[in-house]
């Protein structure tokens, strides 16, 4: 299948489920994501905050906030993504493509070890990842390379294979349920 017909056929199933089917699938994506060696390990969450029928992720980064952990989600400046601190995940608006970004454009986050979620359309066993088709994850990471990475999604976005290029950035560790 062809990135185009994935990318349709993807969200045709994420269309198709029910705002429960949703709540259940990313409650226990919660429990996977906080049970992680990753998230154990991290300092720091770049997180982002979910749209249309993405996992659901607030409840996640509460949970970060309450372990202590600091919690950044992205902001889209022109080409350019930035990852800024949030210690109240409601000070948020819709911003690029109507996906809910951080009102304020400070502080700034800056952990070169913070694990990054990384949203996607679906994944393969390699961690290879088919994304919206902006590339900022790809470039972000491309310009900080040592951050580890986390995706969570769906069963039915688990696929055999994704064709890459050379700027692509794999997954580091898939979860879905």
């Amino acid at each position: 299948m062809d990135k185009l017909a994935l990318r349709r056929y993807i969200r045709e199933q994420k269309r198709a489920m029910t705002e429960a089917q949703i709540q259940e699938k990313s409650r226990r994506l919660g429990q996977l994501f906080r049970a992680s060696h990753l998230y154990r390990q991290a300092k720091t969450i770049y997180g982002y905050l979910p749209y249309n029928q993405e996992v659901r992720t607030l409840p996640m980064l509460e949970q970060a906030l309450q372990d202590g952990k600091q919690v950044a989600v992205p902001k889209v400046y022109g080409e350019e993504m930035r990852f800024l601190l949030l210690t109240d995940l409601t000070q948020v608006a819709p911003g690029y493509a109507g996906i809910p970004e951080p009102i304020a454009d400070d502080p700034a986050a800056n952990d070169p070890s913070a694990l990054v979620l990384m949203p996607g359309l679906a994944f393969d066993s390699q961690g290879n990842r088919l994304g919206y088709g902006g590339g900022f994850y790809d470039r972000f990471l491309l310009q900080e390379p040592g951050h580890p990475t986390l995706a969570l999604c769906y069963d039915f976005q688990i696929v055999p294979h994704i064709d890459v290029q050379a700027h692509d950035v794999p997954v580091d560790l898939v979860l879905w349920a």
